[in-house]
């Protein structure tokens, strides 16, 4: 037996909160909520776009990939918001488009969608799927006639239970089974299914065994086995947690009144803020699964928002991630899509309109609660200069120093390819308030993990933009082994790393030993960099538009002229000025620096 909207919400206030029911019209939103307004635009801007991509057979056609994705249903939610916000009938037709696209092209007789039509069979994104009709039909249901809403309610008890018959705490990823047990649980209350219900809270529970001891992160995003590396640390991508798995895990617990499981959420999210930089930012330079990172999250993950903007009752900095990490959306909006990088434009690349899609569904589920968002202007924990926080779980260090912001790591969890973060006591993010990001890392060999999910890179000058030494296969970013040491005075903090020069396989070069020294001081941050190797080059790409202006001031001293600021670096030894490269991991463009000789001094300074 189904459930009616009105029957729902009996129901879901019988188990806790109405979370899942708006509580006003969403288009009634407070006139001094920055986060609300914005998404609210944000959404709109998306959403008439994505119904210009829609094609004659229903699906939306992606101006990057020139194709249509297996998930563009998950616009059918964003969609209908809009229907009902704007009231064109354009928007509702294009639901019913979408839907029977989906049914027609990656629709499976067990219950299941596919991830894309005839090139991808994974069913795990059924899970997602779920959640977008279900979500759609419980706040908009209002719109569809009486057959479509009994159709998709059909098509939603076989997907049920496909999740219910084959889902585990083991299957795939962590986001997986997390996302899993708030789909089962809302599809169990909304079709009076209490075997999902029971099924999710099951998911829910074990779940919480896959937070790290130390530092409260969410692991799983990769299993390695053992579930622990040579150094201690467990599989953890920022993104993945921050856009997807987190913000299910809230869903839940506000669903099902579980407080244990939204106490253990809440926990989790203050350990992952620390990661996030004061322009909204998230710092996942070092995570698993950073081959899909776009500097404002995950190529094709939700969002943050409705984990962050939904808990701010529990922690007011919590409406501070959601709001930076919301504006950072609309800087990077050009042409009504969101772009998968700060400097897409500038090197004219085109965006993956799977960006837009996924996160007009985690606005959408913010703004329907809009109630429940309370506005903050408390501070973000990387805007105070604290010093120095080291994440042991991750053998990450953060670096908080009068103007400077940093990353160190020598993380040694590698996802199923060898390559992808940055490791080796690496210096993966270098961030100034006034001039923004200097230095950031990529993925050490720009490689299509998940081709249908990531852009090819079609630049034969790119590179990695991590700070390294290297000579031909072998970096020392490569270098799982090496260590880390830290020290602070009022003065000074200063990270040391000792790494070989290896390849993806870990086998050392001759003569590899490095050595590279990281001095953070009120004025400037100092790179001291040594090797052993007489081949061995030393690269600098330095984060640099096309659009900025570059001044050569002689062959050992260089000025990159930023918006908010004049970034000088200098060094003891000659440097060569290399053409300017774009990486898509997190979506910007550099100016790499060489240097030749075997111990470098480098001084970064902005004034």
């Amino acid at each position: 037996m189904s459930t009616s909207r009105r029957d729902f919400l009996k129901l879901s206030a019988l188990g806790g909160t109405s979370l899942l029911l708006p509580h006003f019209p969403a288009f009634a939103l407070p006139a001094d909520n920055e986060l609300l307004t914005l998404s609210d635009q944000l959404v709109r801007q998306w959403g008439a776009q994505l119904l210009a991509l829609q094609e004659n057979n229903g699906g939306i056609k992606c101006p990057a990939c020139n194709t249509v994705h297996g998930r563009c249903g998950d616009a059918i939610y964003p969609l209908l918001y809009m229907a009902d916000k704007t009231g064109d009938k354009q928007y509702l037709d294009a639901v019913h488009h979408l839907y029977n696209w989906m049914e027609e092209n990656v629709s499976t007789p067990d219950g299941a969608w596919i991830n894309e039509a005839k090139v991808n069979f994974w069913k795990g994104i059924t899970v997602f799927t779920s959640v977008t009709l279900a979500e759609s039909l419980i706040h908009f249901g209002h719109l569809l006639d009486k057959a479509t809403v009994e159709k998709w309610k059909a098509r939603l008890l076989k997907a049920g239970e496909y999740v219910y018959n084959t889902f585990s705490i083991n299957f795939g990823n962590i986001n997986y089974p997390v996302s899993a047990s708030y789909a089962l649980c809302l599809l169990g209350k909304y079709l009076d299914q209490p075997h999902f219900t029971e099924k999710g809270k099951t998911l829910a529970h074990e779940a919480l065994a896959s937070f790290t001891p130390k530092d409260n992160f969410l692991f799983g995003e990769g299993k390695p086995i053992p579930a622990k590396s040579t150094k201690g640390c467990y599989a953890v991508d920022l993104g993945y947690n921050v856009e997807e798995s987190l913000p299910s895990m809230v869903l839940y617990a506000k669903l099902m009144n579980d407080k244990v499981v939204m106490d253990k959420a809440v926990q989790s999210m203050k350990a992952h803020m620390e990661f996030m930089l004061p322009d909204g930012a998230w710092d996942n330079s070092w995570g698993t699964r950073n081959f899909k990172w776009t500097w404002w999250g995950s190529r094709t993950s939700d969002g943050c928002q409705p984990a962050y903007g939904l808990m701010a009752d529990r922690d007011p900095a919590f409406y501070t991630v959601a709001l930076r990490n919301t504006r950072l959306l609309a800087q990077c909006t050009y042409n009504n899509l969101l772009h998968g990088g700060p400097h897409y434009v500038q090197h004219g690349v085109l965006p993956c309109v799977n960006h837009s899609m996924a996160h007009s569904k985690a606005l959408v589920t913010l703004l329907m609660h809009a109630k429940e968002v309370k506005p903050s202007k408390a501070r973000l924990p990387r805007e105070s200069a604290y010093g120095i926080k080291a994440f042991p779980d991750i053998y990450t260090w953060l670096i908080a120093k009068d103007k400077w912001r940093g990353t160190v790591t020598g993380y040694d969890q590698e996802y199923v390819m060898k390559g992808g973060h940055a490791s080796g006591g690496a210096l993966s993010l270098l961030w100034h308030e006034k001039a923004g990001t200097i230095l950031v890392a990529s993925m050490n060999r720009y490689q299509l993990q998940e081709a249908i999910n990531m852009q090819p890179d079609k630049d034969p000058n790119s590179m990695c933009l991590t700070p390294r030494f290297e000579t031909g296969n072998f970096r020392n970013v490569n270098d799982l082994k090496a260590t880390v040491t830290t020290t602070q005075t009022n003065e000074r903090i200063t990270l040391e790393s000792r790494s070989s020069l290896v390849d993806e396989n870990q086998s050392p070069a001759p003569d590899a030993s490095c050595k590279t020294r990281y001095t953070f001081s009120k004025d400037a941050v100092l790179i001291h960099a040594s090797t052993s190797n007489n081949e061995a080059s030393y690269f600098l790409p330095v984060v640099s538009s096309n659009n900025e202006k570059i001044s050569i001031l002689s062959d050992k001293k260089i000025e990159i002229h930023k918006k908010g600021g004049l970034v000088k670096i200098e060094a003891n030894a000659p440097m060569k000025v290399l053409a300017r490269v774009f990486n898509f991991v997190p979506g910007v463009e550099a100016l790499p620096i060489q240097f030749t000789a075997r111990d470098i001094q480098i001084r970064i300074s902005v004034s």
